[in-house]
């Protein structure tokens, strides 16, 4: 039941579920000014010529069609340029817009609207109720049409560039990563290693974990007297026949088909319960950034601070968090996999530019200075001391490595500087 519901909510994000809408609701108006004509009173409305409402249909229509097809290539166009600016990654956030899949969905609408609505006048049944009905129906649309059109102008401003790539990646790692620190296990209990009797269940396909429905997994285990423990989580990579889980207690071959499906497993990884995505597609956005082709290490500092603010929310994972499904064992992420993905491309990248590796020991330093356990810091310092290494290896001037020693060294004691 879960993996249903994620599914119809997926797709209800996509912009081809908002066009079919707004098309369907274009079309029921046109339809209901047909209807009403056989069931209002013959004297029923003002007269409104028909010649002056197909007229203004026409118009819709003719002006919809190129609108909509301006509007198309401009959001083509800022999937390309967020591929090449920024990060391939970004282009899924850019596509799940909703200010842009509304104002495509309104002209795509507004186009069905004045299309059948013309058919409707050309059949020449409409009462004076009908055309009244479809004249009213005319002004709604353009008003909606307007107001999208002007929300639209103005969204093209921003849509697409690197600023608004950085803040979508950010919103939607730390969205993610709020979710994972309030239960890291998504409920189930601590992990422990899988005993000697216990069945692996298999996967049947390559790719990425994207969901994960542990209660379903709960449910079944309840119900076979089973216990699981899940080797994968959302954002891991799966090949076919590798172990997604190990289960112990008898099952046969349709729970197992069950506990299978429990597991999404799609080409591409998705931001929605992945944590670590988020900061790979910040990092990227760094990496591009530092690049000898564009060469903006700016970019590369604000997606440093993009970081700190996110590991920030990672750094308050809930370790205790209560158990909800006992007969699931799941490990945690842990936080050298989060620095890691988080800064070690860009202290690859920017090892030679002082300014970028300075700011990178600071937002280290204060991601030690919260770091609420050991683990944590032993990953932050391990990767700052790299950094450090990279940076004496690339730089040539020894007043920048001075720089760069200075700022880890107030790393290593647990303090930040602006």
């Amino acid at each position: 039941m879960h993996r249903w519901i994620a599914n119809l909510r997926r797709a209800t994000r996509l912009v081809g579920f908002r066009a079919a809408v707004f098309s369907l609701a274009g079309i029921g108006i046109a339809v209901a000014a047909w209807l009403i004509s056989f069931i209002a009173p013959s004297g029923l409305g003002p007269e409104i010529g028909q010649d002056s409402v197909s007229t203004i249909l026409q118009i819709l229509a003719s002006s919809m069609l190129a609108v909509t097809t301006f509007s198309l290539t401009t959001m083509v166009s800022a999937y390309s340029g967020a591929s090449t600016s920024g990060t391939p990654r970004s282009t899924q956030l850019l596509i799940l817009d909703r200010t842009s899949q509304n104002a495509l969905s309104t002209f795509i609408g507004a186009f069905a609207y004045s299309i059948v609505g013309i058919i409707v006048l050309s059949s020449k049944v409409l009462s004076p109720a009908g055309v009244a009905l479809l004249f009213l129906g005319t002004l709604c649309v353009i008003v909606a049409v307007l107001v999208a059109l002007l929300r639209w102008i103005s969204f093209l401003t921003t849509f697409g560039r690197v600023p608004d790539i950085m803040d979508r990646l950010e919103n939607a790692a730390t969205k993610a990563m709020r979710d994972y620190a309030a239960a890291p296990r998504a409920g189930a209990a601590a992990w422990t290693s899988p005993p000697e009797d216990a069945r692996r269940v298999l996967a049947t396909s390559d790719g990425y974990v994207t969901d994960l429905h542990v209660d379903d997994l709960q449910a079944l285990a309840e119900w076979k007297d089973l216990d699981i423990w899940v080797h994968l989580r959302p954002g891991m990579t799966v090949s076919e026949g590798e172990a997604l889980a190990h289960v112990r207690g008898e099952y046969d071959e349709a729970i197992e088909t069950q506990l299978r499906e429990s597991f999404t497993v799609e080409p591409h990884r998705t931001f929605d319960k992945d944590p670590r995505l988020g900061l790979i597609g910040l990092s990227e956005v760094a990496s591009k950034a530092l690049s000898p082709g564009i060469n903006d290490p700016g970019t590369a500092i604000g997606v440093l601070r993009a970081l700190e603010r996110v590991l920030s929310v990672a750094q308050g994972t809930d370790h205790h968090a209560e158990v909800t499904r006992p007969r699931v064992r799941m490990q945690i992420i842990s936080p050298e996999d989060f620095v890691v993905d988080a800064l070690r491309p860009t202290a690859r990248d920017g090892a030679s530019m002082v300014e970028v590796s300075v700011r990178l020991q600071r937002e280290i330093a204060r991601l030690v200075a919260g770091a609420k356990d050991a683990e944590w810091e032993i990953a932050l310092l391990r990767e700052s001391a790299e950094a450090l290494a990279r940076c004496e290896s690339a730089m040539t001037l020894d007043a920048d490595i001075e720089h760069v020693r200075a700022a880890h060294l107030q790393a290593v004691r647990g303090g930040a500087s602006a």
